[in-house]
């Protein structure tokens, strides 16, 4: 599965209809439907898909054709999210109609490319579920322990300076798996 984490914006043109997508992540969802609606007030349409994953780790999608025929445009959109494993983030596809009815099947074509094409130019991250760890040392590991975790990536949330050091780091299964094999006897886990 992979997500965006920053906003991606493609225009895509099909008989002098403009299908403007923008792909961002899902919690900026509403902030973004309302700048386009004051941005863009002549639109005639703002569909939209998105899919996230809930606190249960369970996938939430939902789609809407914003007055475009039924299934005709958000249903599609979805697909291509959908079809590219693509989770915790939204698209909104502004269009302005140019004067031609592009048919039901042409409709479907229209967003589902645009979706497409604005997924092809955006930089999507792997997803990995992340847990919470800590690891505690002396002083003197400090160093080696921080070396450790900057090489395989691993962020590290905060350090407590107490009699041993404890450093809270965010990671995931297989990362932490893959650590504990690394590290030293004298640095242990909480």
């Amino acid at each position: 599965m992979k997500y965006v984490q920053n906003e991606f914006e493609n225009t895509y043109e099909e008989k002098k209809s403009k299908f403007i997508a923008f792909l961002m992540p899902y919690d900026k969802f509403d902030e973004v439907m309302q700048k386009l609606k004051e941005k863009h007030p002549k639109a005639r349409h703002f569909v939209y898909a998105y899919r996230y994953l809930n606190e249960f780790d369970q996938i939430v999608e939902n789609c809407s054709d914003d007055g475009e025929p039924r299934g005709t445009s958000g249903k599609p959109s979805l697909a291509v999210l959908n079809g590219a494993e693509i989770i915790n983030s939204a698209v909104i596809i502004v269009r302005y109609f140019g004067g031609v009815k592009l048919g039901t099947g042409g409709l479907v074509r229209a967003y589902s490319s645009s979706v497409n094409e604005v997924l092809n130019i955006s930089e999507l991250f792997e997803y990995k579920k992340l847990e919470n760890a800590k690891l505690k040392c002396d002083y003197h590991e400090l160093s080696k322990l921080e070396y450790l975790l900057k090489q395989d990536n691993i962020n590290i949330t905060s350090k407590d300076f107490l009699d041993t050091v404890i450093i809270s780091i965010e990671l995931s299964k297989n990362e932490l798996d893959n650590l504990l094999n690394k590290l030293p006897r004298n640095i242990t886990l909480q």
